[in-house]
């Protein structure tokens, strides 16, 4: 992927742009919060993740789907990775990155170790249910066989600001 473009000063006086460990994945991230704000149409919780091959090609796309399809295992992540292992024809995703809007679950946080996934890069912190640095830290466990880089924080401020607009916003309850 290449790095984007610096887009000018902050209020700080300090340059935009110009963090090397995130900014290669904004824009792969505003492709998972794209399809995060597709979620909130079937009632579900605004979460996106795309997954990219080695190449940086997009091979998986998911947004939260619980709601839509009333299967508790279908978080964004996981949609996304079965999308890719689907596309590269096996479930092992050596060399493949994960970028989510929201830190993952521990479901998902141990798919990602499963899957064999190179790397996670994620938006929002959950402070709730977080499993890659925040309440647990499953995929840096060091008894496990496969523990991915984690980069954390990429458009963090977007990636929160979906989610508290969804959960301010009134919806009818059955």
């Amino acid at each position: 992927m290449s790095e984007p473009p610096s887009t000018g000063q902050t209020e700080a006086g300090q340059t935009e742009g110009t963090d090397p460990l995130r900014d290669p994945w904004r824009a792969a991230m505003r492709h998972a919060l794209e399809e995060a704000a597709r979620a909130p149409r079937t009632g579900d919780v605004p979460v996106g993740a795309v997954v990219l091959g080695p190449d940086g090609a997009v091979l998986g796309r998911g947004r939260n789907e619980r709601e839509a399809t009333g299967d508790p295992t279908a978080h964004a992540e996981v949609v996304a990775i079965r999308e890719a292992a689907r596309a590269v024809g096996e479930w092992r995703l050596s060399g493949c990155t994960l970028v989510v809007t929201l830190e993952p679950c521990t479901m998902c946080a141990g798919t990602i170790v499963l899957s064999r996934l190179e790397r996670v890069v994620y938006g929002a912190v959950d402070e709730k249910a977080g499993a890659v640095g925040s309440l647990w830290d499953v995929v840096r466990d060091r008894r496990l066989n496969h523990r991915p880089e984690v980069i954390s924080g990429v458009l963090a401020r977007e990636c929160s600001a979906l989610l508290t607009s969804f959960f301010r916003t009134p919806r009818r309850t059955s």
